[in-house]
């Protein structure tokens, strides 16, 4: 996804939108099943609340009025992970809207300016990094293809980037894209994953709820 993120946002300033926009649907339908597809079920409630945004964003792209439409690829898999746990005992709140928007714009922030300050493209190394140091825990040990997965994508990720040449004239290489991408979007991550254990304020205790 980091790769597919870096292409189109450096895409968008290139090419026509339009040429981008099947790698757009591909991209966005690929996230939708890696954060929808474990659990089986796709309610029309949090369909629409997750492609609605893609659809608009991506019709303004179209009419050259930005690059929106990538740049909301950074907070995708974060805005999927909260819809997904999303139900009438927990619902999305505006206080977390709120939250998730500020991190999103601070993160297109930190994605234009690392163009010049590219000290945040190092995060692009933590993708196999991660991996390995979640390989410490017990439960992780137990899920050997996903670890496996998470790590040879993490290492591709990196070769790739560095293998694709600098378009000429362009301020930033394919590689401080694709670190950018890697840092904003492992930030917003964090703050979804983080999420639900935060809100978790009732809790069962022998038939009482305290």
């Amino acid at each position: 996804m980091v790769v597919s993120m870096a292409l189109l946002l450096f895409g968008l300033t290139q090419v026509p939108p339009i040429r981008l926009l099947p790698g757009y649907v591909v991209t966005y339908l690929l996230i939708g099943a890696c954060i929808f597809g474990p659990t089986g079920k796709l309610p029309l409630r949090q369909a629409g609340a997750f492609l609605l945004p893609g659809v608009l964003l991506a019709a303004l792209a179209l009419m050259n009025l930005g690059f929106w439409a990538g740049g909301w690829l950074l907070g995708l898999p974060a805005w999927g992970l909260l819809l997904s746990r999303w139900t009438p005992e927990n619902p999305i709140r505006i206080g977390q809207l709120l939250e998730f928007l500020g991190l999103l714009v601070l993160g297109l922030v930190i994605f234009t300016f690392n163009a010049i300050y590219p000290f945040p493209s190092l995060g692009l190394f933590l993708l196999p990094v991660i991996p390995l140091v979640r390989l410490a825990y017990p439960e992780y040990r137990a899920k050997p293809l996903q670890a496996a997965v998470e790590l040879v994508l993490g290492v591709a990720t990196v070769v790739v980037v560095f293998a694709i040449p600098t378009p000429e004239g362009s301020w930033s290489s394919p590689w401080t894209l694709a670190g950018g991408g890697a840092t904003v979007g492992l930030m917003i991550g964090y703050w979804a994953g983080r999420l639900p254990q935060r809100l978790r304020r009732l809790r069962p205790n022998h038939g009482a709820v305290i």
